[in-house]
């Protein structure tokens, strides 16, 4: 009799493990989705004056950046309101894994999204996949000093998805004089990514991913707006953005989706690991460029295509093993 109900216990276990694991994996997806569109949104706010005609290639991404980042953190603000976790934001911010988080926030708010934003607007859309680098550092980082050994599997997934990324960005395009220097920002932010994927895996196990991912976004932004953007001599664009009102719009709508997508991919780095919830939101370089493509004239090209292919093949393999779809369930 004890042995039946310890059969049928492991049996509610393992169901139990496998919707926490789907749930995450599912979580890990939708962020790379929304990051793709935050990355259009945010292109198409750059569109507009004063952001356009800005002089030098630091004062308008760091615009972009700190206003996106700050609403994003607004919106996260009024979401955990309405979860009654305002209080918890606090207390977190005493404690050794938020102080952690915060860490990671510097790292992947002014120093990463600010590089990605003068990536795309250097390299433009090619930049988009080499950030998505960002996945290999993260496994490297979280092998390195959370201990969480990827599988071969995992790792074959993650070149993979490098690859897609050198495929995509093989040719040149025209008319980018700077575009190695975006490329290398785009790497710059790749990097910080991972750190910052890996101290959120770490902090996200023992606070509350929704209050982390809330702190990060209004950290960012304010750290952004205050201290960056002036040192890069953007106070005057910022009021000038702040006046022309049409590109705030834009980047409202940016931040709401920047926000959703941090906040799906830091549960998902608290539920599945770091290595494969950065691996899922990487897809935001295929998600990035089709939306490039196909609202803002991205040129189709061979490279493109085959790339982003490969990207999503990476990202499967990852997350799953692709000879599990032609397994029968069992009973």
């Amino acid at each position: 009799m004890n042995g039946g109900n310890a059969s049928l216990a492991d049996a509610k276990m393992k169901q139990v493990s496998k919707s926490f694991r789907k749930t995450g994996l599912m979580t890990g997806a939708f962020s790379g989705l929304t990051y793709g569109i935050y990355t259009t949104l945010v292109m198409v706010a750059g569109y507009y004056e004063p952001l356009a005609g800005a002089a030098g290639f630091l004062a308008a991404p760091y615009v972009c950046a700190g206003l996106n980042d700050l609403f994003a953190g607004l919106w996260l603000l009024l979401y955990n309101a309405k979860m009654g976790r305002l209080a918890e934001i606090g207390r977190t911010l005493n404690t050794f894994p938020g102080k952690m988080m915060l860490l990671g926030a510097f790292l992947g708010g002014p120093i990463a999204n600010g590089a990605y934003l003068v990536g795309l607007a250097l390299a433009g859309a090619y930049a988009i996949p080499i950030s998505a680098t960002c996945g290999l550092f993260g496994a490297i980082f979280a092998w390195i000093f959370l201990k969480q050994k990827p599988t071969k599997r995992v790792v074959a997934g993650m070149v993979i998805c490098v690859a897609g990324a050198i495929v995509i960005n093989w040719t040149k395009p025209e008319g980018a004089p700077n575009f190695t220097l975006g490329i290398l920002c785009s790497l710059l932010a790749a990097v910080c990514w991972g750190l910052e994927g890996t101290l959120s895996s770490y902090g996200g196990a023992m606070v509350d991913t929704d209050v982390a991912t809330n702190i990060r976004e209004l950290f960012s932004g304010l750290v952004n707006l205050i201290v960056i953007v002036p040192l890069v001599g953007g106070l005057g664009l910022l009021g000038g953005t702040l006046s022309a009102g049409i590109p705030v719009l834009w980047l409202a709508v940016a931040g709401l989706s920047a926000g959703a997508s941090y906040l799906l991919w830091y549960q998902a780095n608290a539920t599945v690991g770091c290595a494969i919830g950065m691996s899922l939101n990487v897809t935001y370089a295929f998600w990035g460029v089709l939306f490039c493509v196909l609202f803002l004239g991205q040129a189709v090209t061979p490279t493109i295509v085959i790339g982003s292919i490969v990207i999503i093949a990476g990202a499967i393999l990852v997350t799953m093993n692709p000879l599990d779809f032609f397994k029968k369930e069992e009973n």
